[in-house]
């Protein structure tokens, strides 16, 4: 089996949608220039994710679809794949989800995130109902949105059980008030985020690479944890820039997933 380089877009958090798409083209470059097969961006990072309690600009589909091909050209260019965490406006309303584009620029599939936390439906009312694989050479991979990795191991399983050797986790988290500011990964007295990254790994027997915002307090960091459950490297907290890790794509089996014997999935 071979090794195949990843990064994840650890970066700050966009002040505007213009910035979304110059900090998300630059990173596609980066790592590009770096050797990675693949980039994952947080959750919702073109146009940015649309805090509780906070006003952002209105949905506006022609700057989304200017602001994907741009990112497609970008990919193109650095012949790298891309796992773009952005928002869609559908009949029912706006949607959070991925976009996968192929290192030739081309769009491989979307990956709509279809567990929502109750927190988030007011103002994404549109849900995905559908998961799927993809590949970047020799890597498959799968995709889990924020909460659903959290609260919802069954889409990671998901993910394994029809291939996918590491399931990128798009997050959006910032630190609230009074929160916990961990300085260690998975600290014991932080929340239990961290802490499920590992578990996500070790009861699939894949790599689990989680990816947030750079941004000052957050109870969570961009992580890679590898098959057997432990940690493989972590961003700083707070510190922008990209997180790059080699994976071992042989240690990837799968094993535990393949032997779940009661799983409807």
């Amino acid at each position: 089996m071979s090794t195949v380089r990843i990064a994840l877009a650890n970066l700050r958090v966009p002040a505007t949608p213009d910035e979304s798409v110059a900090l998300a083209t630059a990173a596609v470059a980066e790592a590009g220039g770096r050797g990675a097969a693949v980039i994952c961006f947080p959750e919702c990072f073109i146009p940015g994710y649309r805090w509780p309690g906070t006003t952002a600009p209105p949905p506006d589909p022609v700057f989304l679809e200017r602001a994907w091909a741009e990112v497609a050209d970008a990919a193109k260019a650095a012949h790298i794949a891309v796992i773009l965490g952005t928002e869609r406006a559908t009949d029912h309303g706006l949607q959070i989800t991925a976009c996968v584009i192929n290192p030739d620029g081309s769009v491989a599939g979307w990956q709509d995130k279809a567990q929502l936390d109750p927190s988030e439906e007011a103002t994404y009312p549109s849900f995905g109902t559908g998961r799927q694989v993809f590949t970047a050479g020799a890597l498959t991979f799968g995709v889990v949105i924020c909460h659903e990795g959290w609260r919802y191991p069954e889409t990671v399983r998901w993910a394994v059980r029809r291939g996918a050797q590491v399931v990128f986790h798009p997050h959006a988290h910032v630190a609230e008030p009074g929160s916990y500011r961990p300085l260690t990964f998975a600290d014991p007295a932080n929340t239990f985020h961290e802490k499920a990254m590992l578990c996500r790994a070790a009861e699939n027997t894949c790599y689990f690479a989680s990816v947030n915002c750079a941004s000052e307090g957050s109870g969570t960091t961009s992580a890679v944890v590898r098959p057997d459950g432990t940690l493989q490297c972590s961003q700083p907290y707070g510190q922008h820039g990209l997180l790059v890790a080699d994976l071992d794509l042989g240690t990837a089996t799968g094993l535990l997933a393949s032997r779940c014997r009661t799983s409807p999935l």
